[in-house]
């Protein structure tokens, strides 16, 4: 199986590759998250997957940049419902990466993420493969999350706080301001 995995961040990738490899599956990551602001956020976290890929020998693509204002345009101003919005923006790059790169197969590491409507990212991962012509891996993750956490942090990775989007940090600040977790 030739598995593309699109990598929102170092941490997730961790125990994402490690379950792939144990699987007999070489996943090439892929990295398109246009989604993550302010730039500075952008920057560290591919610097840190950057430095993953290296050290775990995991070849890594690149599908864009920075990309605010396209992702800002394809959610607002429906706004509350941009988790949709962002799976399938980054979900569809990866399913086209993936189909012109000859990859039979994507999955995603959002699926490691318990904070992640699992569900959806699975329908609208089915949804860009069918586009495609490839096929979705959707692989429940979850149970190695603590644990990947636990390893990138002993592996001195950058550790985000926040989903990534300017809508997530908003509401990071927002509930640390009201008293919330």
């Amino acid at each position: 199986m030739n598995v593309l995995l699109h990598v929102c961040c170092a941490p997730c990738a961790v125990k994402c590759v490690e379950a792939l490899r144990s699987e007999g599956i070489e996943p090439h990551g892929f990295w398109y998250n246009p989604n993550i602001h302010p730039f500075t956020e952008y920057q560290n976290r591919k610097k840190a997957l950057d430095a993953y890929a290296a050290a775990a020998g995991m070849k890594l693509a690149q599908g864009g940049g920075y990309g605010l204002r396209p992702f800002i345009e394809s959610v607002w101003p429906a706004r509350e419902d941009r988790c949709a919005a962002c799976y399938r923006i980054r979900l569809d790059a990866a399913a086209q990466y993936a189909a012109q790169n000859g990859f039979d197969t994507f999955t995603t590491t959002l699926l490691i993420s318990p904070y992640q409507n699992h569900e959806l990212i699975r329908r609208v991962g089915e949804q860009a493969a069918k586009r495609y012509g490839v096929s979705f891996l959707p692989r429940d993750f979850r149970p190695l999350f603590r644990e990947g956490q636990h390893t990138a942090r002993a592996m001195g990775l950058y550790m985000q706080k926040y989903c990534g989007c300017v809508f997530s940090e908003e509401e990071r600040y927002a509930n640390k301001k009201s008293g919330g977790a």
